[in-house]
């Protein structure tokens, strides 16, 4: 392996095929790695944003709100609360003298104006470092106001992204189990997990319906306030991004007895287990009951129909990137796997694969269905990709926005695939829009004019 990579990172590193798998995983980033990482308190934004009938305070100084849904996909059906960042705006005589007042008035005024269904308080690292008690200013301003007001312990130096995540899953579970669970169908699911990028969660929302099975909360996509509260009266917690929202799913199955699945939406092939995992699961629960066999046969029809009217669109595409190299680096592995597979689809190989929140159970399940010779990654960083991309010769890289300058700059086509994006690649659509913006970056005539390509033509007629 030519890759740089610093020595003590260089057992987050694996090469499918040459060594049995020992990959070191989450944990904490290495010191001057320059981590494609984000902090706690992102983890905790990402999760608990779309919620859009909710009001989103960030307790810290002003620059910590510019997290906000700007530079997110999340899309609401209605209210659009979300859309606004709010700070407190700590200044210096604030850290010297505690903030907790200013935040109570900021609140108070907040909710006068905007008339939240509940507050969310997000703590950064100067409130973990100064210890204003956030628990106090929410029990307050929630009895005052008579709407629940929950902290959110978001102080960013305390780990990394993952534990954004359990952060976000603790402060929702303070609201699930508040709210009245009459009228549920038994054939009913929360979907978890899923941001309403691009609108997704309405495409995944009409394929239950279409499969007779009743959504009743969308946790958090498109998100509200009192459907959360009623989401522990489900019969199901499907779970699409696993890494930040799975915890929430135990926490719901201890308490309330909901159990859950994983499922992911992404390409043909998981897409429709997703769909045949959740009808198997409501036709084992009530073997006996009419509806549980409509839902299975309803299922085949939906998938049936879909993957028909798909695959043909899809061979043009597959025939122009047969054999071209794919390179993937996302925040969650569990979305790893799907693309592995769709690239899989149209015949393109993956040559690297990596996650910012992997866990050993992950990384097997990549090592397992990855090609020999595929470098699988764990918390990379710039230095490491950029070598990566150039050794494999990739001709697409998958990943976010601080991922996309990374591929320009070696010349090589990127494909938006976080929470930036305003492309729906998530269903069957999905699938026909990622092969379609796939084919259109790797075959842009504009990579034959880069320094790179032009090299390589160059020893090539040599």
């Amino acid at each position: 392996m030519e890759a740089v990579a610093l020595k003590d990172r260089e057992a987050q590193i694996h090469i499918t095929g040459e060594t049995p798998l020992n990959i070191a995983c989450n944990k904490d980033s290495l010191a001057g790695a320059v981590s494609q990482r984000a902090c706690v308190f992102c983890g905790s934004r990402v999760v608990l944003y779309p919620i859009a009938d909710a009001l989103h305070l960030v307790h810290g100084p002003i620059g910590c709100a510019v997290y906000t849904w700007d530079i997110r996909g999340a899309l609401s059906s209605g209210p659009e609360l979300h859309r606004l960042s709010f700070s407190t705006d700590l200044q210096e005589m604030d850290v010297i003298f505690g903030g907790e007042k200013k935040l109570r008035n900021a609140l108070l005024e907040l909710i006068d104006r905007h008339s939240p269904k509940a507050a969310f308080v997000y703590s950064t690292c100067i409130v973990g470092i100064i210890g204003d008690d956030l628990e106090a200013v929410c029990r307050t301003v929630e009895t005052e106001k008579d709407i629940p007001v929950i902290p959110v312990k978001s102080e960013g130096f305390k780990g990394n992204k993952r534990a954004g995540y359990q952060a976000a899953c603790d402060a929702m579970f303070r609201l699930i189990g508040t709210g009245d669970t009459g009228n549920i169908s038994k054939f009913s699911l929360n979907i978890l997990g899923d941001f309403n990028l691009a609108g997704e969660i309405w495409m995944i929302r009409k394929y239950y319906e279409r499969m007779g099975i009743e959504v009743v909360a969308n946790i958090t996509g498109d998100g509200r306030v009192d459907d959360i509260r009623r989401a522990h009266g489900a019969g199901l917690n499907v779970v699409q991004c696993s890494g930040s929202t799975m915890q929430l799913a135990d926490m719901m199955e201890e308490q309330y007895g909901v159990p859950s699945i994983r499922v992911s939406y992404f390409g043909i092939e998981d897409m429709s287990e997703a769909l045949y995992d959740i009808a198997r699961f409501f036709k084992k629960k009530y073997p006996d009951d009419p509806e549980a066999d409509a839902i299975m046969e309803r299922t085949k029809t939906l998938v049936r129909e879909e993957v028909r009217a798909l695959i043909p669109q899809l061979d043009k595409y597959r025939k122009a990137l047969a054999g071209k190299k794919a390179a993937i680096y996302v925040g969650g592995s569990f979305k790893a796997f799907s693309l592995v597979k769709a690239f899989r689809l149209v015949d393109m190989q993956v040559v690297l694969v990596g996650s910012q929140t992997g866990t050993p159970e992950d990384y097997r399940e990549l090592e397992a269905i990855t090609d020999p010779g595929t470098v699988i990654v764990d918390d990379s960083n710039p230095l490491e990709l950029t070598s990566f991309l150039k050794e494999k010769g990739v001709d697409i890289f998958v990943g976010g926005v601080k991922e996309r300058p990374i591929a320009y700059k070696l010349g090589i086509g990127f494909c938006d695939h976080n929470h930036e994006r305003k492309e729906a690649l998530a269903g069957f659509d999905g699938m026909l829009n990622f092969a379609r913006e796939v084919y259109s970056s790797v075959m842009s005539p504009v990579w034959r004019f880069v320094p790179r390509k032009q090299r390589d033509e160059k020893e090539a007629l040599s």
